[in-house]
């Protein structure tokens, strides 16, 4: 196996000569298997060993095998001890997941504090198949299918081309020492039923069931590729971004025989499960939405509009006094004197002064609030209606401020001036506000 493992790394990760390699050891035989053969090969390693506190006195036995064999070997070692229960118990996550998320950020950063380049795992083409057969049986789509990547960024997973059997052939031939973990032979999760019941069924009825299963994983990832490729093509015609937000057209969209799936793969990124939801969003009414925990799908006219979601508080508010010149929060604004009225733009208006009252108020807008839109010789408007005549999405809504005197709206900043507050031939002090 020695001999097949240097003509895998030579073909597919001859990225690692000559880095630093930071190897996940836990203690058992696939970790002990890795270390020893990157041992062999005489790369540039370390070992990353976690304590999860899972098992009792076995955890710590674990811990002090892989400290012990490091000092013999004179291999650098670092570890760290991790209180899993409490962890998943505050975060509401399983246990699985909580051992996951402590491993695998120490890991980033262990790597980053001890300029490590890559951080390897000792997960096998068993692993792989388990992880397929899990993502099956909970539904998934073609990212839970192709498996567990050979790469992700820094983490590099060099053994998922060997099978368990290879690996342990490979312990006992060369005297490996490792460490059994109790908890791999109860069925209390999941992967271990999959591991004791499913697989060994599966390899009866095909003997070479894990080479044809990884043959399928090989066309099944020429598939997302193509996928991908489709996918990116589409979206350069059906969607445009600009600042925090991108737009999908609809009416292009619906063109599309499978606009569900090009849907699917933009959207699952950001977080987003309610699928049935999202797909009715489609033909709903202006102003429906979708929430994910950190983004917003909304329905506005012909298009969909994702953005970040975040909260608005109609109460805020914020106080200017008559002698400050300069806002910062929660916009950026100046107030200076002028001789006299230039140009008028969304972001610059002119106001008489001396119809101020301070001091003046910059606040959300609220149902019911009504303004003189300038230019329409004192008539009042609602800035609901306002807001609808200029097309306004909710998004856009959600993010307009107004600038008050009082009860009066001096401003519906970015859009539209007060016409009781304008310049006008008698006026004798006139105040210059810009947005930045």
């Amino acid at each position: 196996m020695l001999q097949k493992f240097q003509n895998h790394l030579s073909h597919n990760f001859q990225f690692l000569t000559g880095k630093k390699l930071l190897l996940a050891t836990s203690g058992g035989i696939d970790s002990m298997v890795m270390l020893s053969l990157f041992q062999q090969l005489d790369y540039k390693i370390a070992i990353a060993h976690c304590n999860f506190q899972l098992r009792g006195v076995d955890s710590f036995s674990d811990q002090n095998f892989v400290k012990d064999y490091a000092t013999e070997n004179e291999i650098p070692v670092f570890i760290t001890q991790f209180d899993t229960t409490a962890f998943a118990e505050d975060y509401k996550v399983s246990t699985q997941v909580a051992a996951r998320e402590l491993r695998y950020n120490w890991f980033y950063e262990l790597a980053e504090t001890e300029d490590y380049d890559y951080i390897l795992t000792a997960h096998h083409a068993d692993d792989n198949l388990e992880t397929f057969l899990i993502n099956l049986s909970r539904g998934t789509g073609l990212d839970g299918l192709t498996g567990i990547p050979e790469q992700n960024e820094k983490v590099v997973r060099p053994l998922l081309a060997f099978s368990q059997k290879e690996l342990a052939d490979y312990a006992e031939l060369h005297n490996v020492q490792w460490r059994e973990d109790s908890s791999n032979a109860s069925d209390k999760y999941l992967r271990n039923k999959i591991r004791h019941h499913l697989v060994p069924m599966l390899k009866e009825l095909n003997p070479n069931f894990l080479s044809s299963f990884t043959t399928t994983q090989t066309y099944l990832q020429d598939a997302k590729d193509m996928v991908e490729d489709a996918t990116i093509m589409v979206y350069q015609q059906v969607a445009s971004q600009e600042e925090d937000k991108i737009t999908f057209d609809l009416k292009k969209l619906l063109k599309l025989p499978n606009y569900k799936s090009y849907l699917y793969q933009w959207l699952n990124e950001f977080g987003f499960s309610a699928w049935e939801d999202i797909y009715d969003l489609v033909n709903s009414q202006s102003g429906k939405f979708v929430y994910a925990p950190e983004y917003r799908l909304l329905k506005d006219r012909e298009t969909l509009i994702l953005s970040p979601f975040y909260y608005v508080n109609e109460k805020e508010e914020f106080l200017i006094t008559a002698d400050q010149k300069v806002v910062n929060v929660p916009l950026n604004m100046t107030f200076s004197s002028a001789a006299e009225m230039t140009i008028v733009s969304n972001k610059t208006i002119f106001v008489d002064s001396d119809k101020l009252d301070y001091p003046l108020v910059l606040r959300r807008w609220n149902e019911g609030d009504q303004f003189q839109p300038f230019g329409m010789d004192g008539k009042s408007k609602k800035l609901s209606k306002f807001f609808k005549d200029e097309k306004l999405s909710l998004l856009e809504k959600e993010k307009i401020w107004l600038l008050c005197s009082n009860d009066n709206i001096v401003w519906v900043i970015g859009l539209r001036q007060d016409e009781r507050f304008k310049i006008k031939n008698t006026t004798k002090n006139i105040i210059k506000i810009e947005l930045d």
